[in-house]
């Protein structure tokens, strides 16, 4: 174990041959804190000589977050204890891939459909809410399914529907299924929506100018 973490150190430039293990470790867990994993994450081979390609990544990454603590404190002409420091966590938030979460959604909606993106959806919710790794707040899957509306507005109406399910009193995610229903040229349901927007948010004049126009064009077919 000592040798496999000094080999990470060292090949970053961070340690001297000198380097105890007991001050190998903090930097240790400090990565697989910050990206969320075990040790198995990087030292998959084990021993068996096969390449290890994550140690490789772990070592870059490590040079440069060295590179850019080293950096911040010339610009700033500030010491190591008073400038801000970067570390894993700053861009991983305890996840490997640090990915913004309507970035994985969308990928996942792409690739699998919208079944697999809801569900996909729900897990993340429900082993990360609460913690820096994902935004989970009202935008990101309205941010999500606005753009599928004009061509997919079923699936952009399901990722809506899971999102009242976290955020039952979301003006915004009522407005936007309003929109989607209006791709799929189903008026009256989408006034329901828009209606419901409006209740629950009467100052929003946008959406209540949609939904007078919604309802002229009703009253003239």
């Amino acid at each position: 174990m000592r040798s496999r973490l000094w080999i990470l150190v060292a090949a970053a430039g961070s340690l001297s041959a000198q380097t105890r293990q007991v001050d190998i470790m903090p930097l240790m867990q400090e990565i697989v804190t910050g990206l969320g994993v075990q040790c198995e994450y990087c030292h998959s081979a084990r021993g068996s000589g096969q390449p290890e390609p994550k140690k490789d990544i772990a070592r870059q990454m490590i040079a440069m977050t060295r590179d850019l603590n080293a950096r911040v404190q010339t610009a700033t002409g500030k010491s190591a204890a008073e400038a801000t420091q970067v570390s894993c966590i700053t861009c991983h938030h305890g996840v490997p891939i640090p990915k913004q979460l309507s970035e994985v959604v969308t990928q996942t909606l792409r690739e699998k459909g919208v079944a697999a993106a809801a569900a996909q959806y729900r897990d993340l919710h429900e082993h990360f809410y609460g913690r820096a790794a994902y935004d989970f707040g009202e935008d990101t899957l309205i941010g999500v399914a606005q753009p599928l509306a004009a061509g997919r507005p079923d699936d952009a109406i399901a990722l809506l529907k899971l999102n009242l399910e976290f955020f039952p009193q979301s003006a915004k995610t009522y407005a936007a299924i309003g929109f989607a229903y209006t791709r799929k040229y189903d008026d009256p349901t989408a006034i329901t929506y828009y209606e419901k927007s409006v209740e629950l948010d009467p100052n929003n004049g946008v959406t209540r100018g949609q939904l007078e126009q919604l309802k002229m064009y009703q009253r003239k077919r």
